[in-house]
């Protein structure tokens, strides 16, 4: 008799999903805010979903987290305060302390239950957050960005899509909030889905950002359990033009991605990405 096999489908819109075969389900519960499942796959290693969405996985975490983190870190040349608005998993906080420069970093995740569970069964993603340099704050990223004005260098959003406890962060208002957040030469950047099938939420945070920032570049990775692939993340500087960094002073981290090579080339769009940013 053959055994029966257990797929786990995340459906990527309507019409379209991807699906990997599991091994077990270590947790799947309602938080307070989302529901939350934590999830062995055979393809990807241990799995973290929220509300249904794939948010991160063991195999191909690195790409997101290196991407979310670098680009912003290399472009800014004394980035000491650095805040990660969401994030509970610790992957993006992995990489800010790859960074010598950056004396304090802060995790502000809404939901503790994330930190909790990425601790426990994401150990190589979440292994960090322990740091003497990591401030782990259980809050509302929203709320704390609005309480600390001219206080951080560099702010990342690494957040779920627009539903649920992360619709305030897509917003015109939240983007004025982080402006106001960051120091006079602060840099902001943040996940901004798929051109595939999130092609009019591109248009609309490139838009809504660049009436805030003086400078607005969108790049792309790729990134397997996301859908489509290809995901787009949308910087905003006051200052600072990643275009203009010198690669050569760039040097080698210890990454999986993300190079001195890739730092410019990440920002070469393909057209139909590019026309969402005009």
């Amino acid at each position: 008799m053959s055994s029966m096999e257990l797929w786990y489908t995340e459906k990527q819109t309507e019409n379209f999903g991807i699906t990997m075969k599991i091994k077990q389900t270590m947790v799947h519960e309602q938080t307070d805010f989302q529901e939350l499942a934590m999830i062995e796959t055979e393809e990807y290693g241990n799995m973290l979903v929220l509300d249904g969405m794939v948010m991160t996985t063991v195999k191909d975490e690195f790409v997101y987290h290196e991407m979310v983190a670098h680009p912003a870190l290399f472009t800014h040349p004394n980035p000491e305060n650095v805040l990660v608005v969401g994030g509970g998993d610790g992957g993006v906080i992995r990489e800010v302390l790859k960074h010598p420069k950056v004396k304090k970093a802060v995790l502000v995740e809404i939901d503790g239950k994330v930190i909790e569970y990425s601790k426990k069964y994401l150990p190589s993603i979440a292994g960090q957050l322990d740091d003497p340099r990591v401030e782990v704050i259980v809050n509302d990223g929203y709320m704390h960005i609005h309480d600390h004005k001219n206080t951080y260098d560099v702010i990342m959003v690494d957040s779920t899509e627009p539903v649920g406890p992360a619709v305030n962060l897509f917003t015109k208002g939240f983007y004025q909030g982080i402006h106001d957040a960051l120091k006079e030469d602060g840099i902001f950047v943040a996940q901004t889905d798929n051109p595939w099938f999130k092609a009019d939420l591109i248009k609309s945070v490139n838009r809504d950002v660049k009436e805030v920032f003086d400078i607005v570049r969108v790049y792309v990775a790729n990134i397997p359990t996301y859908p489509s692939g290809l995901w787009t993340f949308t910087m905003g500087s006051k200052k600072y033009d990643p275009l203009a960094v010198d690669e050569s002073q760039i040097p080698e981290l210890d990454t999986k991605y993300y190079t001195s090579r890739l730092h410019k080339a990440a920002f070469a769009l393909p057209k139909f990405v590019e026309d969402l940013t005009k």
